[in-house]
Parts: structure tokens; C-alpha cells; sequence
């Protein structure tokens, strides 16, 4: 209306929305409380309501809101328990949501801005059939205390005849790069190899370590100039809870990962060599200073500024502390993590005199796709899996 701006800050330490005038005086909290807004959905000005994203509920679900912009009557839209996002209709008359929880793929559906539901659009049914048929398994969510004052959400897949007496193998999945989320209630493609994995008596588990979106702002800059330091430190935590638990066997705990996760592998690999006896480490950043500036700085600040940051968390500077067995992958054309990564991470084992495989994609970027190629990756590291668990 020419009068008012709305800027989402987290001055308050949670992601929230505030109105100011055009001056740059405060008007109002739009939103507020000790939950993070997670995205902006739309701005229905003839009726002075902003549309958003939500964990209110919780970290791990997102659901719809809308408040008025003086930050009276906000009420969530309709939406079941999971992951919602809602695309609205140019006069705010009706929306079309997507939702999906830890078990469900995406349903797509109309209704009227009341809630009211007037179409479901897609609804997976064939998708559905086939997950029965297939028999995935479904994701257990559960709180890992990693020290007096911090939990970590995760999740476990479990066999399908899983047996809480009997010690099972376990791979951790992990990503953990700054600003993601993988632990959530929404439909995820890796379930397909996770159950897997869980037919062939493996458990797999997924950590969300400090770093990560949803719980505030403390929590997701804990890692700000130190990339690598915290996440290793609560996967290496998570990893011996678990392996405290009567039906995980400690003894065969393994972990992998892709990009930032590929780095997570080789800092756990190494400075957590005593808890993982395997690991695959897809497409690694294995130092700081051989990755993207417009990325990297906004972490880490530059290597003048940060030399410690960037060395102290570097895995080719722990390559002598590897134990496990390791399997390091790399595309020869990756225009994200060069290969320069892989090929200085693989000088330094050698230096050190460490027994590796490692396998190379030639030409593949980094998605290491095309072709027959992602069938023959999942079939390399599936093989890697059983044969060192």
C-alpha cells in the first residue's frame, strides 16, 4: 500500500516476519515464538494477509499459515500432519497443496481458501502400489541426546522382521551441509534403497547435526567459520549412542555420503576412526580452498581471514588417522566439488600409506548420471555395503 515493508529477520533468534514503515520504524511482529518460519507462500494485500511456511509444530513437518499482517487471527491451513506447501490462485480464492509425509508420496489436491477440499489433482496410486509391492520400509523418527544440552533428530529404517534381541549392521546416511534438513516427515526417494538395504538385515539411520535448518537460529550458525567441526562431532556422538543400543552391533557401524556428505564421510572416517568401519564418500570436498568462493565464504569468510577454519577441517589433513575401509568416488567432469578434491585426497592416502579402493566416472559431473551410470553406482556401493558390514 506504499506505507509498510515486511522483512523475515532473525533478530529474535527464529526466522520471523516483521512490518516496518517505509522509514525504517518498527510496526509490529507479524509472527513470533521459539519455532522458525520456513518460506514465504504469498501476500494477499486486499485482505492485508501474508501466506507461509511453518515448523511451529515441529522441526521435522511443515505446514501453511496465514496472519494478518498486524499479526492477528493466524490459523494454519488445511493440511494432514507431514510436509505441506501451498501454491496460490492470483485473488487468494484457492490454493493447491502438496503434501507428503515420511510414507506417503505427494498428494496433490485443490481447495477453496476456507479449506475446504474441491479436487484431489494427483494422487500417486500406481507410485503406492508399487511401494507395497516393493515392500519399503518406513522411517522410525527418534531424539539422540548427544550431551547434556543438545538432542539430535533422526531416523532409523528398520528390517521388516526386525528383531529388537538380535545386533543388527548399521549405515548412517548423512548430508549435514549448512542451511539442509534431510530428517523430516516427507516422502524421500532414498527410502526405495534404504529398504533395501533394511531386506538385507542392515539398519540405516539419518542425523541431523548442528548446522541444519529448523531449530533456530543458534543451532544453524553453530557451524558458521568451523565447516566440519561441529556436524563430525555429532555424527561421531549419534553413531556411538546408537551403538550402545542392544540391537545394534558397535562393531559394524558404517557411513556414507554425497558432496558435502562425502566430506562428512572423510571427517568421520578419520578423526571418528575408532566408530566406523566403513565408509563411501561420493563427490567429497576434502579442503575448503578447492571449492566455490560464493559458497565457501559465506561460511567459512576467506582463508586470510579464517586459515584455521579452513586447515583444522580439511580431511586430507587427517588421512593418517584411516582405519575403516574406504571407498571414495569421484566424476573426472564435475563442475561443483572439482576433482581436484578426490585426486589431492587420494596423494595424501598414499603419502600415508593407506589401503583405499576408489572408483572414478569419466566425464560424469556431479550427479554421476547418465545412462546406465546411477544403476551401476548404487550397485557398486550396494556390493561395498554388504561385503564390509
Amino acid at each position: 500500500d506504499g506505507k509498510y515493508f515486511i522483512v523475515r529477520s532473525e533478530r529474535a533468534g527464529y526466522l520471523h516476519y516483521y512490518r516496518h514503515t517505509l522509514g525504517g520504524k518498527l510496526v509490529n511482529a507479524v509472527t513470533g515464538g521459539p519455532w522458525d518460519t520456513d518460506g514465504t507462500l504469498g501476500f494477499d494485500d486486499k485482505h492485508g494477509i501474508l501466506y507461509f511456511l511453518s515448523v511451529e509444530e515441529s522441526p521435522i513437518r511443515r505446514n501453511v499459515y496465514g496472519v494478518r499482517y498486524d499479526g492477528s487471527r493466524k490459523a494454519r491451513l488445511a493440511g494432514e500432519p507431514g510436509t505441506n506447501h501451498a501454491q496460490f490462485s492470483s485473488n487468494f480464492k484457492y490454493y493447491i497443496n502438496t503434501w507428503s509425509d515420511a510414507s506417503t508420496p505427494d498428494r496433490i489436491t485443490l481447495h477453496h481458501i476456507d479449506g475446504t477440499l474441491l479436487r484431489v489433482l494427483e494422487d500417486n496410486a500406481l507410485l503406492k502400489k508399487d511401494i507395497r509391492d516393493f515392500g519399503f520400509g518406513s522411517k522410525k523418527f527418534i531424539s539422540i541426546p548427544v550431551s547434556d544440552t543438545l538432542s539430535l533428530n533422526a531416523y532409523l529404517v528398520l528390517p521388516p522382521d526386525f528383531d529388537s534381541t538380535r545386533a543388527y549392521p548399521l549405515l548412517v546416511k548423512v548430508y549435514g551441509g549448512p542451511e539442509s534438513q534431510e530428517v523430516t516427515d516427507a516422502w524421500d526417494t532414498d527410502l526405495a534403497w534404504q529398504s533395501y538395504l533394511a531386506q538385507q538385515g542392515i539398519i540405516t539411520a539419518c542425523i541431523d547435526n548442528r548446522g541444519t535448518n529448523g531449530r533456530g537460529e543458534a543451532f544453524r550458525k553453530a557451524t558458521y567459520q568451523q565447516l566440519g567441526r561441529s556436524e563430525t562431532e555429532d555424527q561421531i556422538a549419534a553413531a556411538r549412542w546408537l551403538g550402545r543400543k542392544a540391537y545394534i552391533d558397535e562393531n559394524r557401524i558404517g557411513i556414507w555420503g554425497w558432496s558435502y556428505g562425502g566430506f562428512m564421510t572423510l571427517l568421520c572416517m578419520t578423526r571418528g576412526a575408532d566408530v566406523f568401519k566403513a565408509g563411501i564418500s561420493v563427490a567429497p570436498v576434502t579442503n575448503w580452498r578447492f571449492y566455490d568462493t560464493v559458497y565457501t565464504e559465506r561460511f567459512m569468510r576467506t582463508p586470510k581471514q579464517n586459515p584455521q577454519g579452513y586447515d583444522l577441517n580439511a580431511p586430507i589433513h587427517y588421512a593418517a588417522q584411516l582405519r575403516g575401509k574406504l571407498l571414495l568416488i569421484h566424476g573426472t567432469g564435475d563442475d561443483n566439488v572439482h576433482f581436484q578434491n578426490s585426486a589431492e585426497m587420494v596423494n595424501q592416502l598414499i603419502r600415508d600409506n593407506k589401503q583405499f579402493e576408489v572408483f572414478y566416472y569419466p566425464n560424469r559431473n556431479h550427479n554421476i548420471s547418465g545412462g546406465n551410470t546411477r544403476f551401476h553406482l548404487y550397485t557398486m556401493i550396494t556390493r561395498f555395503v554388504m561385503e564390509n558390514l
